[in-house]
């Protein structure tokens, strides 16, 4: 989602901030005067351009007229975005390549298996595939946006790209994003700092330098070690701090770190000390 709002929106970094929930998830904060006034169908919209929908793949791969080898005689060859492409151009090379890359990696069966599950691909043409996209320049041609290097076989990115990538592309490389919580202009934004009531967790800002280190079983706890006397409602297994804990139904003690997050989650309550 960040490389979305970075890269094909361009916001700029300094106008972003990554908050952690509390909860199961993070929110992105942009603050760019030029979208404050997004009414929801336009974040509706953004949403759609997040997750691929409605996404047109004969934009992403196309067919240009060539010159012959003959002279003035005229050909079709297949073109895609190149490499570096703005969005989601980028990303279908991405996918290309990737598929390329992977079936090079695969023993010459399991590549066969994979292409001959693809519509339209026998096994003669899976084998002569396999054989020459071991080739980097063919690499370096599809990064460049040519998928018409392979003579002879040149139609089989058609059948790979119409009857495999284009329904897998998107779903890998979509944007994943709270829909509702995206398009409603009217709902509250969680403060940072607070405690999350589902969970007792910190709300907590952060950078996006800091975001892939950020443990909230860790960070964002912050209640102490003093014990707590619980009544466990039911058979309850997590983590916090470090420690694992697997409780069943019936009385214990935890430190209250612990306490405050299983209290939140309904399946403890507090219970006088004996």
């Amino acid at each position: 989602l960040l490389t979305f709002l970075l890269s094909d929106f361009g916001f700029a970094e300094s106008k972003m901030s990554v908050v952690f929930s509390g909860g199961r998830g993070y929110h992105i904060h942009v603050r760019d005067p030029r979208i404050m006034r997004l009414g929801s169908d336009e974040r509706r919209e953004v949403v759609d351009y997040l997750t691929g929908r409605g996404l047109d793949i004969e934009r992403l791969r196309y067919k240009v007229v060539l010159s012959g080898d003959v002279g003035d005689d005229k050909v079709r060859a297949l073109r895609c975005r190149p490499k570096n492409s703005p969005g989601w151009g980028n990303r279908f090379n991405d996918a290309i390549v990737k598929f390329a890359e992977d079936i090079r990696d695969m023993d010459e069966k399991s590549a066969v298996m994979k292409l001959t599950e693809i519509k339209s691909i026998g096994k003669v043409r899976a084998i002569d595939f396999y054989e020459r996209i071991k080739s980097d320049q063919v690499l370096d041609d599809i990064r460049s946006g040519n998928l018409d290097t392979l003579n002879g076989i040149q139609g089989i990115w058609k059948y790979v790209i119409d009857n495999y990538l284009a329904n897998e592309f998107v779903q890998v490389l979509g944007g994943e994003t709270d829909e509702p919580v995206t398009a409603d202009v009217r709902r509250l934004i969680r403060c940072p700092g607070s405690l999350h009531g589902g969970s007792g967790f910190r709300v907590t800002p952060l950078s996006l330098q800091s975001l892939e280190e950020f443990d909230p079983l860790q960070d964002a706890v912050v209640f102490g070690d003093d014990p707590v006397p619980l009544q466990i409602l039911k058979p309850f297994n997590t983590e916090i701090r470090g420690e694992s804990y697997h409780l069943t139904e019936g009385p214990t003690e935890v430190p209250m770190c612990a306490a405050v997050f299983l209290m939140a989650r309904g399946v403890a309550e507090a219970r006088a000390k004996l």
